[in-house]
């Protein structure tokens, strides 16, 4: 695995979404249109970027059949539950070999999905961009989506006029899966990953990645961690918060940001079920 692709933030309503992250300092794509019911807006990062997700077109939703799994499926009924930080999607260089690998290790595997839209690119012309999709689950958390991305277009997501964003910010830093159970995902995260962790501190595992961290960790060390309660303890492990690196901190000094030790952090009750932290990048 290339390490962390991008995060999904599901939300009912995509421009609010919008205003919040333009608010936080953000430069936005412009909102684009899935053909399976999901629009969305990208942040772009260096070698990652977040996707502001909603369900749009609820009509075009794909229901999934059998060994199927449908992205605009979970995350409609993910969002019937609540907003917040719905997947975690890692880069990889061949979708299909990440199934075969899975299977071996006996995870619970799809048919692989691809697909393709139409986007803009800085000379205002339109090119058709592709994925390719490896979707995996684990019961034990059943409300923590995972899988892998392969690009066919990955310039599109590495343009300099969206690059740029007033609050300095450049990369993920890390990304956390609390709750009760969080730290039984560690043999499973083994193999998604494609790496081995460490047991960083008591109630915390940790796995370094070529691009951000990956944190399993209990209530308290996320309560440490961000201020505050995991936000949607009723899912099990489930993906809690992030953390930004931003080259300077002094844009959001007018924000009311909470300071957790080395974060400014955004609680998840103001940030669509999702907390948001941001760091000075070393």
């Amino acid at each position: 695995m290339k390490g962390i692709d991008h995060l999904v933030l599901a939300g009912h309503d995509l421009d609010a979404m919008r205003d919040l992250y333009a608010w936080l300092g953000f430069t936005m794509t412009p909102r684009a249109q899935h053909p399976f019911g999901t629009g969305n807006t990208a942040i772009q990062l260096h070698g990652s970027y977040l996707e502001l997700l909603s369900v749009t077109k609820p009509e075009d939703v794909i229901e999934p059949g059998p060994g199927e799994f449908s992205f605009s499926a979970f995350n409609r009924d993910y969002l019937a539950r609540h907003e917040g930080f719905s997947m975690l999607v890692l880069g990889t260089s061949d979708a299909s070999a990440a199934i075969e690998t899975w299977r071996e290790a006996g995870f619970q595997t799809y048919a692989p999905f691809d697909f393709s839209r139409l986007a803009t690119f800085p000379g205002g012309e339109e090119k058709r961009i592709g994925f390719s999709l490896a979707y995996t689950s684990t019961p034990g958390a059943p409300w923590f989506g995972h899988f892998a991305c392969q690009h066919h277009a990955p310039e599109y997501f590495a343009q300099p006029q969206f690059l740029t964003h007033a609050n300095t910010a450049h990369a993920i830093r890390d990304v956390w899966i609390t709750g009760e159970g969080a730290l039984g995902l560690v043999d499973h995260m083994r193999v998604f990953v494609g790496a081995e962790g460490i047991a960083e501190a008591p109630g915390r595992y940790v796995f370094d990645t070529q691009r951000g961290r990956i944190v399993l960790s209990t209530a308290e060390n996320f309560r440490q961690a961000f201020g505050g309660e995991p936000p949607n303890p009723s899912d099990g492990p489930h993906l809690g918060g992030f953390t930004i690196d931003c080259a300077s901190l002094n844009s959001f000094t007018d924000k009311g940001l909470a300071i957790v030790g080395e974060r400014l952090v955004l609680p998840s009750d103001r940030a669509f079920g999702t907390a948001v932290g941001f760091t000075k990048q070393r």
